[in-house]
Formats: structure tokens, sequence, C-alpha cells
């Protein structure tokens, strides 16, 4: 009995290449979503089922690819399909339809076009930024910064502030839900980017009084979703510079994906500026993709900080503990962690 028992513990424990294959070759399915996203496929399925023939004429596919296309979008769980090939009818999953239709203010898809357009062909010289600590992003065409770039092409900074919001938005709905304001009435969010974080402060806890806080030509894009949807005057929304200006004063300071962009430095040092912004008792948050203590578990936070090498000089994505003892550093009393959506978490400083 004891041998046969050894012998199913060896067979557990045989080596087995199939996770080596998914992940070396998960660029395969990558580009599959990302491709499907920018042609609107599952904005053009929001409506109902659809035959492969319409979806090869709505998207002007080649006849030879559409049925490993769509059919690999349904072995990959985004489409749902009735019957086969010729008389097969397609749809949305319940997902797809949540989060890839353009129509739905759920839309998070505008992460997925950046990461298509611009994301995928930087991370092709992944090496080369490992070996030298470079970004690898536009500066490495000796073109300007991405975000230095982006505010100058107004239409360019309009979808990527839609973008940044639709991504979050999971996530700042989780922390309005299991974020305990009862014992707060401001709020601002720095680096608010299109207003939403604050948005939803506003919308779930009428008590709240929120602001957010970005230079103006993002300003001017929160101002215009604040008045779209009503948030207005609740959200007050200002101008400026968060390395440059006072924080305004607030019960509340959070940083949505802010952090992360920057060095040590930089990071204590907004820290310490979001520290002075807070009366005792205040919380700062910052919403991060926070990688876990022993650095095991959080593969998408890890991800996130080898795409900062790529896209950043300094910036990296951190642990609870590293998020403890720059803010201890700076004075605050205790931290905790909130879980939100996915890989992301809601990390707390109190004064």
């Amino acid at each position: 009995m004891k041998v046969l028992t050894k012998k199913k513990a060896e067979t557990r424990q045989a080596p087995n290449p199939a996770k080596i294959m998914e992940t070396g070759m998960a660029f395969w399915a990558s580009k599959v979503l990302l491709t499907a996203v920018k042609l609107e496929l599952f904005t053009y399925l929001s409506k109902g089922k659809v035959p492969a023939h319409k979806i090869q004429k709505k998207l002007h596919l080649h006849p030879r690819a559409v049925y490993d296309f769509l059919d690999a979008l349904v072995s990959l769980g985004f489409l749902e399909r009735e019957g086969l090939k010729e008389n097969a009818l397609y749809s949305n999953t319940a997902d797809t339809d949540a989060f890839l239709d353009k129509h739905k203010r759920s839309y998070i898809g505008g992460m997925l076009e950046m990461a298509n357009n611009r994301l995928y062909p930087f991370w092709v010289h992944l090496e080369q930024a490992l070996k030298t600590g470079d970004p690898q992003n536009e500066t490495a065409q000796g073109e300007k910064p991405f975000f230095e770039t982006l505010y100058e092409d107004e239409d360019r900074l309009r979808e990527f502030v839609s973008a940044m919001g639709g991504f979050q938005m999971g996530n700042f709905m989780a922390f309005c839900n299991r974020f305990d304001f009862s014992n707060y009435n401001t709020f601002c969010d720095i680096g608010g980017a299109g207003g939403f974080l604050s948005a939803q402060v506003a919308i779930q806890h009428p008590h709240m009084k929120c602001i957010t806080f970005d230079l103006p030509k993002v300003a001017r894009i929160a101002k215009e979703n604040m008045e779209r949807i009503d948030c207005l005057p609740r959200v007050e929304v200002r101008a400026g510079d968060f390395f440059k200006d006072d924080f305004p004063k607030a019960d509340i300071i959070a940083m949505g994906n802010i952090l992360h962009d920057w060095g040590i430095a930089d990071k204590k040092l907004l820290i310490r500026k979001a520290y002075d912004a807070l009366p005792e008792g205040g919380a700062f948050v910052a919403i991060e993709n926070v990688i876990d203590n022993q650095r095991r578990k959080n593969s998408f936070g890890l991800l996130m900080s080898l795409n900062m090498l790529i896209e950043t000089a300094d910036g990296a994505d951190y642990t609870e503990e590293d998020f403890t003892r720059w803010t201890r550093e700076a004075g605050f009393r205790k931290t905790t962690l909130i879980p939100l959506t996915g890989p992301s978490s809601a990390a707390i400083a109190y004064k």
C-alpha cells in the first residue's frame, strides 16, 4: 500500500510542460483578443447573435481567417457560439458584453486599445530594457516622452483619459463600496484624470464633497465629464501640477496608478505632500496593483512593474511592505490594504 501511494505521489509531481508552453505562446491569445477589440467586434455583437458571414463582411475579414479567428475567441471564453461554421451564430459573453462594448460606460477596452497600438511593439524590446534600465517607448526612438506628446494632441488626450477611467472603473466602484467613508467629509483625487473616482465617491456617498486635481488640459476634460454626468458642484475640478503645487486640503487624499509612474524619491515626495494636506485622522489612498510581500502571487503587479520599466525612466510597482515603510517615514501612523478587483488593491495610510 505504501509503494502504491508513493507511485501516485510521483505521478502527481511529474514534470509537465503545459504551463511553459501556455505562457511562452500567450502572445497568440493576447493578440487575438487585442485585434478583436481594435476591430470593435464586441461592440458589433452587442445587439445579439450574428452569423459569421455578416461578421466577415462588417470587419473586412478574409474567408480563410474568419472561422479560426472567431472560434479561437470562443475557445478562449470571449464569445458564445451556436452551431458550427456556416451555420454558426456568434454573440458576446456576459463579460465581453459588459466591458468591451464601446457604447457602455463600463467599457474597459481603451486600455486594451493602447496595449495593442503602443505597448505591444515596445515589449519586443524587454530584453534591452532589462539590460540597460532604459525606457523602450517613444523616447527610445528619439521622440518626445509619451505624456508630453499626449498633452499636445487633444484627441489622443481625450481618448487616453477615457481609457484610463474605464480601465479603473471597477476598482473605483469597489473602493467606494468597501472603504468606510462615514468619518470623512472631503475627498481629493490627485492626478484624477477624467474625474471618475471623485464622481463615484460623490454618487455613492452623498455627504462627501470631492475634488479632482490634474493638469489644466486634463482638468478641462474632467469638468466636461462632471457636467455630463451631473456631478457638479459636488465634484470640484481644480487644475494644477502635483509636483509643483500644494495638494488641496481634504480628509482623504487618493491617487490611482500615480505612484508607480515614479522612482522612490518622487514616490516619497508625493506621499509627504499627501501627509501635509491631510488633517489628523485623515487617510491617504493609493489604488494600484500592489504586489504581495513575498512577490510570488500578484503576477499582474509584477508584469505592470516591468511595463513601468518599458514606459518610464524610474517607475516601478511596489509591495504593501514598501508602502508601509514609505508612509511611516512620512509620519503616517498605520496602514491597511483593501482588495479591489482582480490584482488591484487600495493601500491606505492613516495620519
